[in-house]
């Protein structure tokens, strides 16, 4: 049985939807003002590999992904660059999705916008005023009563009286505590804005995803997920939105991906130490980065740093190089490995322990392929087929090995030349000028494999 660990209890639970054989899971996405960050990419690929998997078990998952297209950061984005908030979130998602199609991220099957539910977060926020959850301030604001709803700061541990002791309030602020939080922004001159009950404004951040919930999946669903820095403030005020709103329970089972630090530091652009996924991707084969993040189990932090960027890269290049070797055959084979990777993956989607399930399975396939072409080639084939549940193994390992053409690297072409002058050379038995070929060849980081149908390479940094 599938165990899913739960932010809520702290613990692992059996896992069991609300209907059988279907999920509603939603995750909390991207606000669209920058383009997106490999912690961004982090919590895209860990969402991803999990949907992947929940479907490859046999259940239907429903997927959404929100994005928060208007924002404090967005409109101060806009107003620096000059445009306007829908022509700076436009070109934003449009890259965030180049950045996820690079990845091999499946795009969700729903991805709602703050900006098309207006109307949807305005109906939610007068349905608690209505419960007296909620209240318009004299400076037209609409704001939540935290402490009106029982058991606030349960997700995180969070407790009422100590977050009030710790708040501090600006004598001009409007609140009746300093603990209440935004539901309706009134606009200020200049900015976006919609028309409400309460005036001109706009919906704070929390409010978006309760309300878009609400409209894709229902009152109640059974997964809600998110990255490491939501569960406080942002998922607590969810909780306490919308089961004062709908008086049921929100989600069943929460999941955050867990933080990605930089040799061992926080990511933050204050220390230098921030990558966008596109500088990542300018340097490193896009398949080698979700590898490198899909390794390391989806709670735990992950540390970004050039060494273990190339440690991933030569641990995906033993995969292919395995792949190269054989043709391979979609037949039935009698052994433990799907077992193992299921099992491995039943338990809150322990990747760490799937992959040693592949690396095991790796290792079989090199020894049949010295000695038995067929058991490994299928062999191969389930190798590529597990490896596809994980969103990996499914491009052509010539393709993977041999590399895109870089700026001052020697190019495919002039390889495949040295190539041929080297079988003309070995056809003439002047083996030390095939010898000289290979050297120099390899001396520029390409690897030559001779065999009965001829030579291949690849790219040692593949």
């Amino acid at each position: 049985m599938l165990q899913i660990y739960n932010t809520l209890s702290k613990q692992k639970e059996p896992f069991k939807p609300l209907i059988d054989g279907h999920i509603n899971m939603y995750v909390c996405g991207i606000t669209v003002y920058d383009y997106c960050h490999i912690g961004h990419a982090r919590v895209m690929v860990c969402f991803d590999v999990i949907t992947r998997y929940l479907r490859a078990r046999g259940w239907n998952v429903k997927y959404v992904r929100n994005i928060t297209d208007v924002d404090d950061k967005i409109i101060k984005r806009a107003n620096e660059n000059n445009e306007s908030v829908d022509a700076l979130t436009e070109r934003m998602i449009a890259a965030m999705h180049e950045d996820e199609d690079a990845l091999a991220v499946l795009r969700p099957d729903i991805e709602p916008r703050a900006t098309g539910h207006i109307g949807d977060i305005i109906a939610m926020t007068q349905v608690l005023i209505d419960k007296g959850y909620a209240y318009a301030a004299e400076n037209g604001d609409v704001y939540y009563r935290v402490e009106k709803f029982e058991n606030y700061g349960r997700l995180t541990n969070k407790n009422v009286d100590e977050l009030r002791s710790g708040a501090r309030v600006e004598v001009t602020d409007a609140k009746e505590s300093p603990l209440d939080f935004v539901l309706w922004k009134a606009a200020k001159e200049g900015e976006v804005s919609w028309e409400s009950p309460w005036g001109a404004g706009r919906p704070g951040w929390h409010i978006e995803c309760s309300a878009m919930s609400k409209c894709t999946l229902g009152d109640t669903f059974d997964i809600h997920g998110g990255g490491p820095d939501l569960p406080f403030p942002h998922h607590e005020n969810e909780i306490a939105q919308s089961e004062a709103a709908n008086g049921c329970k929100f989600a069943n089972t929460w999941m955050h991906a867990g933080p990605v630090r930089v040799n061992s530091e926080k990511m933050s652009k204050s220390l230098g130490n921030f990558f966008t996924i596109r500088d990542v991707l300018a340097s490193y084969n896009a398949e080698v980065v979700r590898f490198f993040l899909a390794r390391v189990h989806y709670r735990t932090y992950i540390d970004y740093s050039e060494d273990s960027l190339k440690e991933a890269q030569v641990m995906l290049s033993r995969f292919y190089q395995a792949l190269a070797s054989v043709e391979a055959v979609d037949e039935p084979l009698e052994n433990d490995y799907d077992k193992r990777f299921f099992a491995a993956m039943d338990d809150d989607f322990n990747t760490p322990k799937a992959f040693a399930v592949l690396f095991d399975l790796v290792n079989e396939l090199n020894t049949y392929a010295r000695e038995d072409k067929v058991t490994a080639g299928r062999l191969a084939a389930q190798l590529k087929r597990l490896g596809g549940i994980l969103g990996l193994l499914q491009q052509s390992a010539d393709s993977f090995l041999q590399g895109d053409d870089k700026e001052g690297e020697i190019t495919s072409t002039e390889i495949e030349s040295q190539i041929e002058l080297r079988a003309q050379a070995k056809a003439n038995k002047d083996y030390a000028e095939a010898d000289r070929i290979r050297q120099a060849l390899l001396e520029q980081g390409v690897v030559l494999k001779d065999s009965r149908e001829g030579t291949t390479w690849y790219r040692e940094d593949s």
